[in-house]
């Protein structure tokens, strides 16, 4: 397995890529103050022949030094900039995008900006742990509430979403890009959502407190090319320990 940060001057990426012949790309998104690591087994268990760009949003790890960004415009505007000459060095492959929780709506963002400005539709674009963009109410406060509060309402989620704010050390530098992500997702409150020409495939776990299964249908109304659903055991984070499983599923897809 090949990994290349940064390629070529991108700090948007990280790059997984085998030797040999690549038949098709998958960008995945992670969630409210995620990053690229989210990602970090996945190569091994896709098919060999698929190239993986694990999207790292800036003020975190190698990108700390740089400031979050809170608004989903200037995020999806500055994520399709740096996608495209990648995207557009090889046309022909076969492009997936996978979100998770917040990952889920720049997904579809970012979906809607290669439709619109470089004629690209995804070949399917796979959904995790949120509802439509349609369906959000915007006006959240937890970006208000004060590092335990805030932590406590991410732990809700799961355990996966705080354990490393336990951290005394760490939680310092973490802080910034979860409220940040929190501002960003909170504020979010789209005027127009095109259905997109692309398959949606939505996927969440069965005990998320965050996104109750109901919810993944709403997504159905944001596609003409075909909807289905996938529900695995688990909470918000159900995506870690059922890592193999989502995999063989995704894996069918690609």
């Amino acid at each position: 397995m090949t990994v290349i940060d940064a390629e070529k001057g991108n700090p948007w990426f990280r790059t997984h890529r085998r030797a040999g012949r690549v038949r098709a790309r998958l960008v995945c998104f992670p969630h409210a103050g995620g990053t690229a690591t989210l990602f970090h087994h996945w190569p091994g268990r896709i098919p060999g022949d698929v190239e993986l760009l694990a999207t790292q949003y800036p003020a975190r790890q190698e990108r700390l030094n740089e400031p979050c960004i809170e608004d989903m415009t200037e995020l999806a505007d500055r994520i399709t900039d740096a996608l495209e000459p990648v995207v557009t060095r090889e046309p022909r492959l076969p492009l997936f995008l996978f979100g998770h929780s917040l990952g889920s709506a720049v997904a579809y963002e970012v979906a809607r900006r290669l439709e619109d400005r470089h004629g690209i539709a995804p070949a399917r674009v796979i959904v995790s742990g949120r509802g439509a963009p349609h369906t959000e109410r915007g006006g959240g406060t937890l970006h208000t509430l004060d590092d335990d509060r805030l932590i406590a309402s991410a732990r809700r989620l799961g355990h996966m979403a705080s354990a490393v704010y336990d951290d005394p050390d760490l939680r310092p530098l973490l802080m910034p890009s979860l409220r940040g992500d929190y501002r960003l997702i909170e504020s979010y409150r789209p005027t127009d959502t095109t259905p997109l020409r692309s398959p949606v495939t939505a996927v969440g776990g069965d005990r998320d407190p965050g996104c109750d299964v109901a919810e993944l249908a709403s997504w159905s109304a944001l596609t003409t090319a075909g909807f289905e659903s996938r529900v695995f055991p688990g909470d918000h984070f159900y995506l870690v320990p059922a890592e193999a499983e989502l995999l063989a599923f995704i894996s069918g897809r690609l």
